[in-house]
């Protein structure tokens, strides 16, 4: 690798946008019965460090496993996604720290492949601790981040001459509805040219006990995640929630295939939301949902990709079953050598 890696600079969608943003999914979101919001406002900055530490707990078994596996197969990743190309983009959609990427930028340099690396996140906070960390390990590689909306808002890649490859990792595609889920899919499918590749980690489903414990530790790091969100809308719309008043709770809906967070009212209670414009009534035990988790069987994995117009090619997973992770292709697959 030749190329020195440009200056980083992020430039995040500006406050206002921002705010209008939120304000108009919270409008959305507690206007509506059963009352809800988005998973994505979880991830302020001190929102993505609490996240950031629940993938270091023991019993978050999704991101342990999935290092194991990405430290097992890198070089096989990379093979499969670089085909006869020497050069490689890899395009991250929500990049976190980007530490698990690490092990497969690794593999591209032991097999000198020249490669581009551009972190997609909802969180300009997280995107530069994603870019730091790629710096200091990999000082030779061009980093080229994008705070985007990958929802709501598509992304746009620039034309790339060599092999492309996407990782969503960390089973947040689990986070949206089976329809939000293909949206995504096909939105970057779309900026992807036949035979670019597609990694996606997935949690499979197994016991609820187990499930649940990673959805609520005993540290109460995840609680202390869920119930951030509170904070952030007292901070950020002058909202009035008394978080001595709620408790986070984790459920797992055997019916939708989906672990579900919520944030639970212990008491009656009036809030506020002045910057929304917002003024309700919690009952006692009235919760606020706040994310899902769905997790996989084959059957489900297998649809959502094919409809989402990817052919399945590798797959590689723990020896329990746990948490699986897919390498898929616009078209036709067809095996590197």
């Amino acid at each position: 690798m030749t190329a020195l890696s440009p200056i980083v600079e992020i430039e995040p969608p500006s406050a206002v946008e921002k705010q209008t943003e939120l304000i108009r999914e919270v409008q959305d979101g507690l206007r509506s019965r059963p009352r809800s919001l988005q998973p994505w406002m979880l991830y302020d900055e001190r929102g993505s460090k609490l996240f950031e530490q629940i993938t270091a707990l023991p019993e978050y078994y999704p991101a342990r496993i999935e290092r194991s596996l990405l430290e097992r197969y890198a070089d096989s990743i990379v093979a499969s996604a670089c085909g006869r190309s020497q050069t490689l983009r890899i395009v991250e959609l929500g990049a976190g720290s980007a530490s698990k990427t690490c092990l497969l930028l690794a593999a591209a340099e032991r097999m000198r492949v020249r490669v581009i690396y551009v972190p997609l996140d909802v969180s300009a906070d997280a995107l530069d601790m994603a870019c730091r960390n790629i710096e200091r390990a990999f000082p030779r590689v061009p980093v080229e981040p994008l705070v985007v909306n990958y929802v709501t808002t598509p992304p746009q890649f620039k034309a790339f001459a060599g092999s492309t490859l996407a990782l969503y990792l960390g089973s947040s595609i689990g986070n949206f509805s089976p329809t939000e889920s293909r949206t995504i899919l096909r939105n970057l499918g779309s900026q992807l040219d036949e035979k670019d590749t597609v990694l996606l980690g997935t949690d499979l489903a197994k016991d609820e006990a187990t499930m649940i414990q990673a959805y609520d530790d005993k540290a109460g790091v995840t609680a202390a995640f869920n119930l951030n969100l509170l904070n952030r809308l007292n901070r950020e719309l002058n909202a009035d929630f008394n978080l001595d008043g709620f408790k986070h709770c984790a459920r797992w809906d055997p019916i939708q295939s989906r672990i579900e967070m919520h944030l639970e009212s212990t008491r009656c209670q009036d809030v506020q939301v002045p910057a929304a414009g917002l003024e309700f009534h919690l009952g006692c035990g009235e919760t606020i949902h706040t994310e899902n988790s769905y997790k996989f069987t084959d059957e489900t994995l297998s649809s959502l990709l094919l409809d989402s117009g990817f052919e399945i090619g590798t797959i590689w997973e723990d020896k329990h079953r746990w948490y699986q992770l897919t390498l898929s292709r616009k078209g036709a697959f067809d095996e590197c050598v």
